[in-house]
């Protein structure tokens, strides 16, 4: 008889994703007349841009002839990516990341699950709650989150962000190993200050854990104070490990390619209490079990670096963030309490009228035809909230907002 990893039945019902899907479908079945417009799931409308398209091109016509093509690469990415990386993201920015700290990936969905794989079972994870739903999911498979009861993972420490605390996550209370970070934050749209990320730094390094900081939306940050990176705090490369997409940045949802870093500085220890570099047994899994991401599609990431994609993909983002600003100014209009929409693709909101989140998802999807998410799939502290997402195009945001101020 063979036996199931039983941590999978502590999983809570359907991914959210796919139940907006699954409503959703339902609905256009029964009214093949309606047009719905989607401001849900954070998926990218835009196409690649030409100099990423270029780009790929050309590795193409490579792959093609004996002397260019490329079989398997570096489990760890290119050289030719990883330099521009770190050039581009860290040390323009005076942060001293070097390219020996670089894994290149096929998405930061895919590195923010696999990367829990390095830490011990019994290990106490704390989490901001509403939360990316992946940063629980992964670690229940995993057997770290305990029984299911009254809403919440007995064994996780929940770090509620509501409009009270500014969805600004407070120190837990309690002993916690690795404690996952967003910022911008999906799904609340908020950003942390350098002030609040020393504070983490500062409380990481007192308590040897490590933070997981989910940065895949900096591109959107437009203030000057805001920090893009963990890396920018003193410290921070002794105790953090940071993930990166090209996926909002450039579009490359459809064609995967992310990065994380992991400092040479950062140690985690065994039952003994000996310290062993993250860096190399990251290394260690990626070889094991990654083959890497493919050359054809490096050469495009590579090519968000150039001029011209920089260019591009800069126009690409301030079309998204003028559609949150449509987005969050009609859902003002409409006298609705609303969050995000500054600094990142989401728009975050209390449901009104005492609705909960999806009884507000029904209400959108069948007054309006309009798909959103409900905040209570992302945590108990999610419940009564909504998140709308800027990726649709500028029509079709507009034709949505203008249906949004019919709430009125």
């Amino acid at each position: 008889m063979t036996k199931i990893n039983e941590n999978y039945l502590n999983l809570q019902g359907s991914y959210l994703f796919a139940e907006v899907a699954k409503r959703t479908a339902a609905y256009k079945a029964a009214n093949l007349t309606q047009e719905v417009i989607s401001l849900g799931i954070g998926d990218v409308s835009q196409p690649l841009v030409p100099a990423v398209v270029d780009a790929m091109k050309k590795a193409c016509d490579e792959m093609g002839q004996p002397g260019t093509f490329r079989g398997y690469g570096p489990y760890e990415g290119y050289d030719f990516l990883r330099k521009a990386i770190a050039k581009y993201d860290y040390q323009a920015r005076g942060v001293n990341i070097a390219e020996d700290e670089i894994f290149v990936s096929d998405g930061a969905k895919s590195d923010v699950a696999n990367f829990q794989e390095l830490f011990s079972v019994h290990s106490r994870v704390a989490l901001q709650d509403p939360v990316y739903p992946v940063y629980l999911d992964t670690n229940v498979m995993a057997g770290r989150s305990g029984r299911f009861e009254n809403g919440q993972f007995k064994n996780i420490i929940y770090l509620p962000c509501t409009s009270e605390n500014n969805f600004s996550p407070d120190l837990p209370q309690e002993h916690a190993d690795l404690v996952y970070l967003c910022s911008p934050n999906n799904p609340t749209g908020s950003v942390m200050s350098r002030e609040e990320l020393k504070k983490w730094v500062d409380w990481a390094l007192e308590h040897k854990a490590v933070i997981l900081y989910d940065s895949a939306y900096e591109a959107f940050i437009r203030e000057e104070n805001v920090p893009h990176s963990i890396f920018e705090v003193e410290g921070a490369e002794k105790c953090a490990v940071e993930f990166r997409s090209f996926s909002k940045t450039a579009g490359f949802t459809g064609t995967r390619c992310a990065y994380c870093v992991v400092p040479k500085a950062l140690e985690i220890y065994d039952d003994l209490g000996n310290a062993h570099k993250a860096n190399a047994l990251w290394m260690r899994r990626q070889s094991t079990k990654f083959n890497g991401v493919p050359y054809i599609i490096q050469r495009g990431a590579e090519a968000v670096y150039s001029e011209e994609g920089l260019r591009q993909t800069k126009e690409i983002i301030d079309g998204y963030l003028a559609n949150a600003r449509v987005i969050y100014s009609a859902l003002k209009e409409t006298g609705l309490e609303v969050f995000g929409g500054q600094n990142a693709p989401y728009i975050w909101l209390k449901t009104p009228q005492g609705m909960n989140s999806w009884q507000f998802f029904d209400y959108m999807l069948e007054k309006l035809q309009i798909v959103g998410t409900p905040g209570s799939g992302f945590g108990h502290s999610g419940e009564g909230y909504f998140r709308l997402t800027a990726f649709n195009t500028a029509e079709l945001t507009q034709k949505a907002a203008q249906r949004i101020l019919n709430l009125k």
